[in-house]
């Protein structure tokens, strides 16, 4: 793609430019910088080309007309006054005599009016329909790049800042630069027409006007950029403040935070945090205000001049009303016309600045991509072959290994239970095995073939899972499980079946519009919130409707009681028929039914095994699994004796 001025990459590396050291550098400086604003400006008007071609055609008409709308106002207004001034010298005027004059003039200006007034809300309409256009393409465009982004961007501050920014600006700030970019080209025809006018009496006054605003333009554009080196500089702090105030209206924190009284705990850190961001906004705002205050006084007192200068021309040189009207009418526009371009190339010059943050948010590099020009495809409903050798993994932006060479070998139909405390690197494990990361080191085979040589999409579609965050989603039932197989047809039956395959089946009869009752109270008012429990239920359903060849469970069952647990136990022997399965539960009854256990403890496996062979090796599995026996019959036989007492009692 051809990029207007370079390519987005190199726009967003002018961002960094340096300000010259001395004289000699200057001139190369302006040219980077006008380079990279028009390499800016270039990717912008093709936002909105992309968006709606018709949007932009219509705001080049509009700009044009707008250009030469003053200049056509001027010479009817001059006309008309010089009409009737011609009215005021005759003696004794019949009302045909005055007609004949003033009617042309007067029909002239009746027209002309009616068309601006068609101009205007033709441009209003494109005002508001550009707008939800380009905002609606250009958050599409974030949503789809974000879609694409590798698992372990979401893990780097970095990149939450590149997507606040993105995010923030990015909707609104195309359209805003491209109405200002015309709105530019239509005060440049004015601005030229008028000067065109004025050069008959006073050629010296629009230069005049011109050269007063250069230290506005310097001024303006210095805070244009400091203003948004600040914004950039305190992306922290905004997300601080989104973070809190989002906090306190979001549905399931506010039981927790009434019942602490934490409310006025998060208020307090947003005000803090809102007094140190406003404390620099505000001193950038009085800074610019109080150089404009000074910059005016100067500027009103040369126009004044002007305007005397204007008016002894005119008088002395026998004109007419119309003409020192038209004459300074022109000066008027022309300074207003000069102050407008000063501001709104501002406002452009900012707004391509912020619309960086979107050009680095677009250029975000994904990783997690095939390595072979020609991907591998994955082969379907048939066993595989999963081989770690030597996997080591830490996340990005830390020195520490999650995992520290691992190996081990899944056969088809293995059901393989991952063992370890928290913080093991059991789930860690899964995302390496579902590429949604890639080993630090070592490698990973499936069916003996590196994951990374894999069509990544075909590689995902083989997995079937449910992490210990699953998803939650605002849709209906039927959609929640459907999503397990995104590909296919909504099949209802199917639904059904992995719903009472995932013990669902009887809580989802008893809502009100059973499998099609929207979850969640966040669109519909008639939306259900389900308990925890229900929402794993729900979790299994989607594995079970997944058409998968691996099922990946990790804490499948820990919302759930020991009877329903025991309950899904038993369907998951007749899901993973036919499949490999990784299971990890710290419920280690679950691991008796494994062919293969791996025990991890900080990051390293230091047990692989069955059941019968770890407990006879009398290891670290034998010292969990005994442990937490033993807390069991203990916990049961507490169980016993109470309910013993209470049967005495009575």
């Amino acid at each position: 793609m051809a990029w207007f001025g370079g390519p987005p990459s190199e726009a967003s590396e002018k961002l960094k430019e340096p300000l010259p050291k001395s004289l000699r550098e200057v001139p190369g400086y302006l040219k980077r910088l006008f380079k990279s604003f028009f390499s800016r400006l270039g990717y912008i008007m093709r936002l909105v080309w992309e968006a709606k071609k018709s949007l932009l055609l219509l705001m080049v008409f509009t700009a044009v007309f707008n250009g030469v709308s003053p200049v056509i106002a001027a010479y009817i207004s001059a006309n008309l006054l010089n009409s009737v001034a011609n009215v005021l010298t005759l003696e004794a005027p019949e009302v045909s005599e005055i007609s004949r004059i003033l009617l042309p003039a007067m029909v002239l200006q009746f027209g002309y009016m009616f068309l601006v007034s068609l101009i205007n809300s033709i441009s209003h309409y494109i005002t508001r329909t550009s707008s939800e256009v380009v905002t609606n393409y250009v958050k599409c465009k974030i949503m789809n790049k974000a879609r694409e982004i590798d698992i372990a961007s979401f893990d780097m501050p970095e990149f939450y800042e590149k997507f606040e920014n993105a995010n923030r600006e990015a909707g609104s700030r195309p359209i805003e630069v491209i109405r200002s970019t015309f709105s530019i080209v239509s005060t440049l025809i004015s601005a030229v027409s008028f000067i065109a006018i004025l050069a008959a009496i006073a050629w010296f006054a629009p230069l005049v006007v011109i050269v007063l605003s250069l230290p506005s333009a310097i001024i303006t554009f210095s805070y244009r950029k400091k203003n948004f080196h600040y914004m950039r500089r305190r992306s922290k702090e905004r997300r601080q403040m989104n973070y809190y105030s989002d906090t306190l209206v979001n549905k399931d924190m506010v039981k927790e935070l009434r019942l602490f009284g934490l409310s006025d705990t998060f208020i307090f850190n947003y005000n803090k945090v809102f007094a140190k961001y406003f404390s620099g906004i505000r001193k950038l705002i009085a800074g610019e205000t109080a150089w404009s205050v000074g910059i005016s006084l100067v500027t009103t007192a040369v126009n004044c001049a002007l305007f005397f200068f204007i008016a002894c021309t005119v008088t002395l040189g026998n004109g007419q009303i119309g003409d020192y009207s038209l004459y300074t009418g022109a000066l008027t526009s022309i300074a207003s016309a000069v102050a407008s371009l000063v501001t709104t190339t501002s406002h452009i010059y900012e707004g391509t600045l912020f619309i960086d943050n979107m050009i680095v948010f677009m250029d975000e590099k994904r990783n997690i991509v095939p390595t072979l020009p020609t991907p591998r495809k994955v082969e379907r409903h048939c066993g595989h072959t999963i081989e770690f050798k030597n996997v080591s993994f830490r996340y990005p932006g830390t020195k520490r290994d999650v995992l520290k060479d691992i190996s081990f070998r899944v056969d088809p139909g293995d059901t393989v239970v991952l063992v370890g405390l928290n913080g093991a690197g059991k789930t860690t494990l899964l995302k390496l095995l579902t590429r949604l990361y890639d080993p630090t080191e070592g490698e990973i085979l499936l069916d003996g073939y590196d994951i990374r040589e894999y069509d990544t999409e075909e590689l995902y579609g083989m997995y079937g899972a449910i992490f210990q965050d699953f998803g939650r989603y605002a849709f209906t039932v039927n959609e929640n499980i459907a999503f397990g197989e995104i590909e296919k047809p909504l099949d209802r039956e199917l639904v059904r079946t992995s719903a009472v395959a995932a013990s669902a089946d009887e809580f989802i009869n008893l809502l009100p519009n059973g499998y099609d009752t929207p979850l969640m109270r966040v669109f519909e008012k008639d939306g259900i919130e389900p308990s925890i429990g229900q929402w794993q239920k729900i979790a299994i359903a989607r594995a079970f409707y997944s058409d998968s060849d691996v099922l990946i469970l990790d804490e499948p069952t820990a919302s759930l009681d020991a009877i329903a647990e025991q309950e899904i136990f038993n369907q998951f022997d007749r899901l993973r028929e036919d499949k490999t399965t990784f299971f990890v539960s710290h419920r280690l009854s679950s691991a008796t039914i494994a062919t293969k256990i791996l025990v991890l403890e900080q990051g390293q496996l230091v047990e692989m095994g069955n059941h019968a062979e770890l407990m006879k090796a009398q290891g670290a599995y034998h010292r969990l699994f005994t442990t937490q026996a033993h807390r069991y019959i203990t916990e049961h036989q507490e169980r016993e004796n109470a309910e013993g007492s209470s049967e005495e009692t009575k």
